[in-house]
C-alpha cells in the first residue's frame, strides 16, 4: 500500500507571483475532495509539489477517484516514502518498492532524481548512477535503458524522500473558485451538464438555474436534473439549483406571441430571469450549453437575440462543439446516461414546427411589446416562488 500521493500541476506552474494563491486553491479542493473518503489525510504543498499523505488501512480506489475529479491535477503519483534521508535507508526502500511493486522484473529501467532539498550531500546524477548501481546488482533481471525506458523509477529528495515509479493523468485545468462564480442554465439535456463541467474545470465555482414548466413537465423531468446536478457536483463542488417555475411565462407567450418566435421569446425570459438569480448568487457570468448551429435557437442570429437582454457576460464553452464532441464528455464525466432518460424539459414541449432561424432582435422586441401587461408580474411570481436546492456531491 502506498503511502502518499504527489500531486503535480501544470499551468498553475505559469502563474509567477500568483503561483501561491493558485496553489493554496488547488490544496483546498484537494482537501475537499478527500473529505468525501475520510478526514485524516494530511495535505501539504512545497514548491513545484503538492503531497497527500494517507491514512493507515485507507481505500486507495477511493482515494484515487476522489484526486482524479479534483481540476487542476496534471498528474498524480503514488508514492512510497522513505523512512529517514540517511543513504542506507534510500537504497533498502528502493529494492524494497521494487519487490513489492514491480511484478515482471524482466524488463528495462531507469532511475531519474528531483533534488529539491539542495543542501543533500549527493547531486541528482550521482543518486541516479548510485540508485541504478543498487538495482542492478539487486535484481540482475532488470536492464537499463535510458533512451525508451519501460520502468521511470523516480527518486524525489526533500525534506523526505520519495519514492515512485508511476504517474497518471488528472483533469487538467484550474482548481474551481479560483476565477470566480457563474450561473448555469441546467436542462436534463446532453449540452448544459456538459458546459458547466467545462466551465468549472477553468476554474469557475456554479450555481444553477432549472426552468420546470408542470403539469407539462413531470417530477420525474426535476428529478433527473437534480440527477445531473449532482454528478457534476462531484468535479464542481457543491451546487444551489434554483428550480423556477415557468409555465405559466410559457403559456402566455405561446398564446400571445407569433409561433415561429416562441422559442426566442422564451429563451429571452429565461436568460433574464436566470441573470436576476446570478445577481443575487454574486454571480460574473451566464453559461450556458448551446453549439452554433445546433438547433433553431443556436444559430448565430437566434444567439444575438438571447444575448441582447442580458447584462452579464454569456459563456458557452460547447461554442464550437460538434455532438460528438459533447457526448463524448458525457460519457466521460457520467452524466450521459442520465441525460437521455425521456423526461422532456420545457424548452422541448413548445416547439415550432417551422421556428425562424435568422430572427432580429427588433422584431423579438416588438412581439414581447405584446406581453406588457402582465409579463413583469408573471416574472416577479416566478422568481419569488422558485425553489433552492443544495446539491452536494456524494
Amino acid at each position: 500500500m502506498y503511502q502518499a500521493f504527489l500531486i503535480k500541476y501544470a499551468e498553475i506552474g505559469l502563474k509567477g507571483n500568483n503561483r501561491s494563491y493558485f496553489e493554496d486553491c488547488l490544496v483546498k479542493q484537494i482537501r475537499y475532495s478527500l473529505r468525501l473518503v475520510g478526514d485524516s489525510y494530511q495535505v501539504r504543498k512545497e514548491p513545484g509539489r503538492i503531497f497527500i499523505e494517507c491514512p493507515e488501512g485507507y481505500d486507495y480506489d477511493d482515494t484515487v477517484e476522489a484526486i482524479s475529479r479534483v481540476f487542476g491535477v496534471a498528474e498524480y503519483c503514488p508514492v512510497e516514502i522513505c523512512k529517514s534521508t540517511e543513504w542506507d535507508d534510500i537504497l533498502a526502500a528502493c529494492k524494497s518498492y521494487v519487490e513489492r511493486n514491480v511484478a515482471d522484473r524482466n524488463t528495462t529501467f531507469k532511475v531519474f532524481c528531483k533534488r529539491g532539498d539542495k543542501n543533500y550531500p549527493k547531486e541528482s546524477p550521482e543518486i541516479c548512477a548510485d540508485v541504478g548501481e543498487y538495482l542492478l546488482q539487486s535484481f540482475p533481471e532488470l536492464k537499463v535503458d535510458v533512451i525508451n525506458p519501460k520502468l521511470r523509477f523516480t527518486v524525489e529528495v526533500r525534506g523526505r524522500v520519495y519514492i515512485y515509479t508511476d504517474s497518471y493523468p488528472g483533469p487538467g485545468g484550474m482548481p474551481v473558485g479560483c476565477n470566480g462564480k457563474a450561473m448555469l442554465l441546467l436542462s436534463g439535456g446532453i449540452d448544459s451538464p456538459v458546459a458547466g463541467y467545462m466551465i468549472s474545470k477553468r476554474g469557475v465555482y456554479i450555481d444553477a438555474t432549472y426552468f420546470h414548466a408542470p403539469p407539462y413537465t413531470s417530477e420525474r423531468a426535476l428529478q433527473k436534473v437534480i440527477d445531473l446536478a449532482r454528478i457534476i457536483s462531484k468535479y464542481t463542488g457543491p451546487i444551489h439549483l434554483n428550480v423556477v417555475n415557468f409555465t405559466e411565462i410559457q403559456m402566455y407567450i405561446y398564446d400571445t406571441c407569433p409561433h415561429d418566435e416562441l422559442t426566442i421569446l422564451m429563451r429571452r425570459y429565461m436568460m433574464r430571469i436566470a441573470e436576476t438569480i446570478a445577481k443575487e448568487h454574486d454571480c460574473l457570468a451566464l453559461v450556458t450549453g448551446e453549439s452554433i448551429g445546433q438547433v433553431a435557437s443556436q444559430t448565430m442570429h437566434s444567439l444575438v437575440c438571447t444575448n441582447a437582454v442580458c447584462e452579464l457576460p454569456v459563456y458557452r464553452p460547447l461554442i464550437a462543439f460538434d455532438k460528438e464532441d459533447i457526448v463524448a464528455i458525457s460519457k466521460k464525466i457520467g452524466t450521459y446516461e442520465t441525460s437521455i432518460l425521456p423526461y422532456e424539459d420545457c424548452c422541448t414541449i413548445y416547439v415550432a414546427k417551422h421556428p425562424v432561424t435568422k430572427p432580429i432582435v427588433k422584431a423579438m422586441e416588438k412581439s414581447e411589446k405584446l406581453l406588457a401587461d402582465q409579463i413583469d408580474e408573471m416574472t416577479e411570481r416566478a422568481l419569488s416562488t422558485r425553489q433552492v436546492i443544495r446539491i452536494m456531491p456524494e
